[in-house]
């Protein structure tokens, strides 16, 4: 087993795609990742963008509920359609949640299929894929040793304002979806990281993402969270140049040439993961 192998299947009903640690015969930490609904909307395409080459870790991309293997019957357009009616209630609240609910009993099938060692673990995650990894890191589904939050969805009522300005939609909220507005703020929710142990986390945006629905919120999350850990500086913000909020070119389904601004995020999450996961394996 050596780190150019990939493992890819379908484990508890969730596809994955797998690589070994640099150093295979050494016991390594694991990190998980989600991908973005945006390209690259799948493990693989996600692999191929940030593939964290070279650190001594298992790397592990999830497939998102409603995306690739999974997406609906009516394809693309039908998840456009749930887009239009309701964002909120039909994907993004949907999403992470089934994401989360279904991530505990992947990572235990995944750790006897692959034998990983005992430890706490990487995530990472691409927009609302960084959603589903700040949930298991806020809501402490695992004991989370390192994050990186790549285009990340901080706030979800930051980005359906958004929406409502550039397609001229009004959004109306209501019980249920502020439910969701609620559960998926993620720098009103500051103080469940601190709850968790303080991990260290690394937010990298796009310096031309939109700045209402993502640069902003994320400076916010950086700023609130740091604010509460104190001490050592284990939360940093980085803007990369010329990146908008996508990590690949369209269609974004299937692996893809790393563009050059996906590089500078995957170096900036692989030097994350290596400094702070180093210690992770018990």
């Amino acid at each position: 087993m050596t780190e150019t192998d990939v493992y890819q299947g379908t484990i508890e009903g969730v596809p994955y795609l797998a690589k070994p640690p640099a150093r295979a015969n050494e016991p390594a930490p694991v990190v998980f990742a989600w991908h973005l609904m945006d390209a690259p909307r799948t493990e693989a395409a996600f692999e191929a963008a940030l593939p964290l080459s070279g650190i001594d870790a298992w790397r592990v991309y999830l497939g998102l509920p409603m995306c690739g293997a999974r997406t609906p019957s009516g394809g693309f357009d039908e998840i456009m359609q749930l887009g239009m009616e309701d964002a909120v209630t039909n994907l993004y609240g949907p999403i992470t949640e089934r994401a989360v609910a279904e991530f505990a009993p992947v990572k235990e099938a995944l750790r006897d299929k692959f034998a990983f060692a005992d430890g706490t673990i990487g995530v990472m995650g691409g927009s609302l894929g960084a959603a589903v990894a700040a949930l298991v890191t806020a809501d402490q589904i695992a004991t989370v040793g390192a994050a990186v939050l790549v285009s990340p969805l901080l706030q979800v009522r930051a980005v359906v304002a958004a929406m409502q300005r550039v397609y001229g939609i009004t959004y109306e909220w209501t019980a249920h979806s502020g439910e969701i507005g609620n559960t998926l703020d993620f720098v009103a929710r500051a103080g469940d990281f601190v709850a968790a142990g303080c991990p260290p986390v690394r937010i990298v945006v796009g310096a031309e993402d939109d700045a209402e629905g993502f640069i902003e919120p994320a400076e916010k999350f950086a700023a609130a969270i740091a604010a509460r850990y104190g001490g050592e500086p284990t939360v940093d913000l980085h803007r990369v140049e010329g990146m908008g909020h996508a990590l690949a070119e369209e269609p974004g389904l299937d692996p893809a040439p790393q563009l050059p601004h996906a590089a500078r995020a995957d170096a900036l999450a692989a030097e994350w993961f290596a400094r702070h996961l180093r210690h992770a394996v018990s």
